[in-house]
């Protein structure tokens, strides 16, 4: 048990930089608004600040939830892991809602808010639904305290969020472009990721969640079209995740937001209103660190993640109609990226193209080249290809010259077949 007092000293002296200063004053905001004094005493955990939480939503709330729908995930608040829940039978969650991608996104962010008292949800415009309608009638339904606006601060938005996320709730932060998420990238590299760790698992910020929107769009030229998962993926305590489709996206964001882990979640834009699914109406998780193979084959492994999926469905038809089967898998999760699904998958096919939409060197591709060379070398049969996009700042009249599309792809797939001829 400690202080008001003594939990802010260890703050101070414990914390570093900027963060310091943001967790003191969450801290002292959360002890006003519940009305604790600086001789109170609490157990600091997330149990605890939970239940603060809880009582200070129902004390503002006047319809709070009903104890049965306050769901303790406390018990995921205790060692960096990587969930390895079983994949959901789609046919045994009931009915289905056709939505596209930002309504999956909204449906996935109503059903954690419903059913975690503690889930705020904050950004830029968010408050009116956000640039791409993701939040779209939160505020009404939850209210201005759970969903709100903030200033034009990426590395505001981001230690705001760690700041709530280490005092025990669930935030879930909106960056609007990921283009601009790299002002934030201070708080994400050295707080976020390494909280819990140089804190010897005192301390952790595993309820945050932040959202951004990635990729080409057809128009976006220069600083709307980036994809920056390389660059989160070098940053060891934090998970990167980056759904192709509406289905897989609720899964896999609502296993982001309870997820005992920090993670950034990366939307692809172009699919918000384009990939339509039909989505259970259920709330269920999709395990991260996880990939998903979307058609089994036998010639060539193709692997991809996001919007990249979709070319690579098509490169893989194209192909078909050559007589060659391939096999194309979706990563879903970069960091923990799942190694052993594409490994096994290159031992029985011998050859692999890996594809995205981020520049050639140092991709997310070349870690995946990289390790199958290592695990894979006698049982490769040609050499690995990646289909990438190029090493030049993303130029707007040039974007179909330079996304790595149907062709690219297939001409790869045949270059490692000849080698089996």
């Amino acid at each position: 048990m400690m202080s008001k007092s003594r939990l802010l000293s260890i703050l101070r002296k414990n914390g570093g930089r900027s963060t310091t200063n943001k967790l003191a004053t969450v801290a002292t905001r959360h002890y006003n608004r519940i009305g604790l004094s600086s001789s109170s005493t609490i157990k600091y955990d997330y149990r605890s600040f939970s239940a603060m939480a809880l009582q200070q939503h129902q004390t503002t709330n006047p319809n709070p939830p009903s104890s049965s729908s306050y769901v303790d995930h406390s018990h995921l608040y205790n060692t960096t892991y990587h969930p390895q829940a079983p994949e959901p039978n789609y046919t045994d969650l009931g009915p289905t809602s056709k939505l596209n991608l930002f309504t999956a996104i909204n449906s996935a962010m109503q059903t954690a808010m419903k059913t975690d008292p503690t889930a705020i949800m904050f950004g830029e415009d968010v408050a009116f639904g956000g640039v791409f309608r993701c939040s779209q009638d939160l505020r009404e339904e939850f209210g201005e305290g759970r969903v709100f606006n903030t200033p034009l601060s990426e590395n505001g938005i981001a230690g705001m969020a760690i700041g709530y996320a280490s005092a025990g709730g669930t935030a879930i932060g909106e960056i609007q472009f990921g283009d601009y998420i790299f002002p934030a990238f201070d708080q994400i590299v050295n707080e976020m990721a390494k909280f819990r760790f140089r804190s010897g698992n005192q301390w952790n910020c595993g309820g945050v969640t932040l959202r951004t929107p990635v990729g080409a769009v057809g128009h976006g030229g220069l600083y709307h079209s980036q994809s920056p998962e390389a660059y989160l993926a070098h940053t060891p305590g934090i998970v990167v995740v980056m759904p192709r489709g509406p289905r897989c996206a609720k899964g896999l964001l609502l296993s982001s937001i309870r997820s005992k882990d920090p993670v950034v979640f990366l939307e692809p834009k172009i699919l918000y209103r384009s990939a339509v699914e039909e989505v259970p109406d259920a709330d269920y998780e999709i395990p991260l660190g996880k990939a998903e193979i979307l058609r089994t084959g036998t010639d060539v492994t193709i692997v991809g993640w996001g919007t990249q999926l979709r070319t690579l469905q098509t490169a893989a038809d194209l192909a078909s109609k050559e007589g060659i089967s391939c096999e194309v898998i979706d990563l879903r999760t970069l960091l923990p990226w799942d190694a052993e699904c594409i490994i096994e998958s290159v031992k029985k096919t011998g050859k692999l193209v890996v594809s995205h939409e981020a520049p050639l060197t140092c991709g997310f591709g070349a870690e995946v080249v990289a390790t199958l060379q290592h695990e894979c070398f006698f049982h490769l049969e040609a050499p690995i290809q990646r289909v990438c996009g190029y090493d030049t700042p993303f130029g707007l009249v040039f974007e179909k010259h330079y996304l790595p599309d149907e062709k690219k792809n297939l001409d790869a797939i045949r270059r490692v077949m000849e080698f089996s001829l």
